[in-house]
This record gives C-alpha cells, sequence and structure tokens, in this order.
C-alpha cells in the first residue's frame, strides 16, 4: 500500500484550535469496525456504549513542558527547541563530553525550528539565563541516529529537569493548533488521569474524559487498567516514504504494570473486550503482547520496554478490541493504525461523514469509538 492512499480531503476550518469549552462536551461517532456503520452520538454517551465488563486501558503519561525559546547569542534571533529526550554521552562526537559538562539531564535530542540556521558549535541562551550549545551527533552506521533535518543534539550548562521545565517550558502544543500555547492549555492539554511525566504531545483521545464519565463508566461496571508510553518524536514525523511499508517509526518507551498485565489476561482468558483508550494504548498493548506465552495461547507481559512498532492493514491484532480515539491527519501513522483495526475504505467513509457533519479534527477536536 502506498501513503497517497490514507488521503482525505480535509477543510482547514475543521481543525480544532481550541478545546470544546467545556471538558467532555465533544461530539462522538460510534463506527461498527465489521460493517462500517456508524452513528453520530455525544462523548457523554460513552458509558451507555461500554459493555458491562470491558476493561478500558488509558495511558497515563504526563505531557512535559517541552518547548523552549532562547536567543542565539551570535545572531540575536530568536530559536525555538522541542525537547523530545535526554540523550546519552555516546551519541555525541568523541571530543564533545568534557568532564565539566557530563552530568546527567546536560544532553538533549531536540526538534529545531527552522534547523539548518542551527549549527554546531552555536551557542543559545534562554529566559532565565541558562546558556546551551548544539553539539554534533556522533556518526555510527550501526546505530539509528535522530533522523532527519529537523533534529539536533543541544548541551545545556546545567542539568535540565521537569522542576526547571516547569519554570522555563511552555507546552507542546501540535503544529497544527497555529497559536502560543495559552492559560487554559496547562489543564485542557493533560488528561485528568496523567501522572507520570514524559511526553512530548498529549495521549489525546484521553483529553475527553471526566472524572464524571470516569464514575458512570465504573457504575456500570466498567473496569480500568492504565498503561505508560511516553509520546515521542515519532508524533511529528509525516510518512514521507511512498511505499508505507517503508516507513520507520522512532522507538518511545512504555511500561506495563504486573496489576495491569494481570487484568488484561484475565479479560482476555474470560473473553471480555479490551477497550485501548488512544492510539498509545493501542500501541503499548499489542508491543508488550507475548504470543509464546499463557501455554501459546498469548499473553500481555508486565515490564518496561521501548516499541518502533508500526501498525497498518494487513496487522492482526492480538490484545486490542476495541478502540477509542480521535480523528487522525491525512497520509498519518495513525490513520493507518485506526485503518488497520477497521479497515481502510471503512474509515476513509467515516472520515468522509464526519467532514461533512462539520465534527472537529486532531488534537482538541471530537472523538471516535470502533467496536464490532
Amino acid at each position: 500500500m502506498e501513503t497517497k492512499d490514507f488521503y482525505f480531503d480535509l477543510p482547514e476550518e475543521l481543525i480544532a484550535q481550541k478545546p470544546c469549552p467545556e471538558r467532555g462536551a465533544d461530539r462522538l461517532l460510534l463506527l461498527n469496525r465489521e460493517t462500517g456503520a456508524w452513528q453520530d452520538r455525544l462523548f457523554s454517551d460513552l458509558p451507555d456504549l461500554v459493555e458491562r465488563g470491558t476493561l478500558m486501558v488509558f495511558n497515563n503519561s504526563r505531557v512535559r513542558r517541552a518547548r523552549l525559546y532562547a536567543v542565539a547569542e551570535s545572531s540575536g534571533n530568536r530559536a525555538e527547541f522541542l525537547l523530545v529526550s535526554r540523550a546519552s554521552e555516546d551519541e555525541a562526537e568523541p571530543g564533545e563530553a568534557e568532564s565539566s559538562e557530563c552530568l546527567p539531564g546536560c544532553l538533549w535530542k531536540v526538534m529545531a525550528r527552522n534547523a539548518k540556521r542551527h549549527k554546531s558549535g552555536r551557542t543559545y541562551r534562554f529566559d532565565d539565563g541558562t546558556r546551551a550549545r548544539i553539539v554534533p551527533e556522533r556518526s555510527d552506521p550501526g546505530r539509528p541516529g535522530l533522523t532527519g533535518t529537523e533534529f539536533r543534539l543541544l548541551r545545556f550548562e546545567r542539568p535540565i529537569d521537569d522542576q526547571w521545565l516547569d519554570a522555563n517550558g511552555h507546552l507542546p502544543l501540535p503544529p497544527y493548533i497555529r497559536r502560543e500555547d495559552e492559560v487554559e492549555d496547562k489543564d485542557r492539554y493533560q488528561t485528568v488521569y496523567a501522572s507520570k511525566v514524559g511526553s512530548v504531545a498529549a495521549p489525546t483521545a484521553g483529553l475527553h474524559f471526566t472524572g464524571e464519565i470516569l464514575s458512570r463508566l465504573d457504575e456500570r461496571g466498567v473496569e480500568r487498567a492504565e498503561v505508560t508510553l511516553h509520546v515521542g518524536l515519532g508524533t511529528f514525523l509525516p510518512v514521507r516514504a511512498q511505499r508505507i511499508a517503508d516507513h520507520v517509526m522512532h522507538e518511545e518507551t512504555y511500561e506495563v504494570s504486573e496489576k495491569t498485565a494481570l487484568a488484561v489476561n484475565a479479560a482476555k482468558r474470560e473473553e471480555r473486550p479490551v477497550l485501548a483508550v488512544g492510539t498509545t494504548s493501542v500501541r503499548t498493548l499489542e508491543s508488550a503482547w507475548d504470543d509464546a506465552a499463557g501455554n501459546g495461547a498469548g499473553a500481555l507481559r508486565a515490564g518496561e520496554g521501548s516499541t518502533d512498532i508500526f501498525i497498518y492493514p494487513g496487522y492482526r491484532f492480538r490484545a486490542v478490541d476495541q478502540v477509542f480515539t480521535n480523528f487522525h491527519t491525512p497520509e498519518s501513522t495513525l490513520l493507518m493504525l485506526v485503518s488497520a483495526f477497521a479497515g481502510r475504505e471503512r474509515i476513509l467513509a467515516a472520515y468522509r461523514h464526519a467532514v461533512e457533519e462539520r465534527y472537529r479534527f486532531f488534537s482538541y477536536g471530537d472523538s471516535m469509538l470502533i467496536r464490532a
């Protein structure tokens, strides 16, 4: 299959620039993955649409305030960086790791706006006076690099932790939200159950949920569990390959607790549905699934890991039976994932309907429940 097979026409005005005034007051499109039939509903209907005994799995990752602004000391020009993840010293060229600079948390992988301007050796000053400089990445054919001209290694003169980022950083709203982060985003661009900091983008399907909706799910007899997948730089990268099979995903770290593994395995054993909230939960569950476990029946493995799983049509789902998600960008890996789950033609038909009915798209947009 080719990337162009996942294109759909989306009017720009349907890209949500702000959240719904009230959390949880969004619309919901219910899609039958077997027949392609859909219903226009409200997100507040969700507890009535989830079968008693279903296990819902949420991603509890919290968004890091990872967008930083600085001034280039050589020119005085404004620079923008997105801190993607901490880097290890063996990722920098030999000779760059001077003893005074090797403290953990000083070296970061970053996405740089107008990256061609940011040459190795250039230095930058941030709002609180902290300085940093671009250092070259180690050349190693056996180790994947940052992949792409957008990325750099940035070495700070002091360790950068989440306390510093909370004071000096901004929430990294996605590029299709064409504004700076505002006060309301501090709350609305985090899920109500977010607890473990590490993502550079929100697991946005979870943004709809409120304490009231969670309570209604509990009252209905729906079981809840959590996983952690920290959303990484792959979220921001378009599929540039003509053939989707040639696209390479970046690794993201995840964690499955023993409690969650037991809950998922019990649900599968008892033939109760496992409903993944968001594509990040889907990727975590499918990555941690072990076909050889459970006496050959397969089981979810507890523990930490990293995944570059790329799910597109032809993939056989093992752990996940239902998916709750947002509407995704054309030709994206996320659209390919839901197409793998429900079928490309059914998904694109549902998306055409959503466009006609003026649903709101992407991170702050409306929602979708895909089930049989």
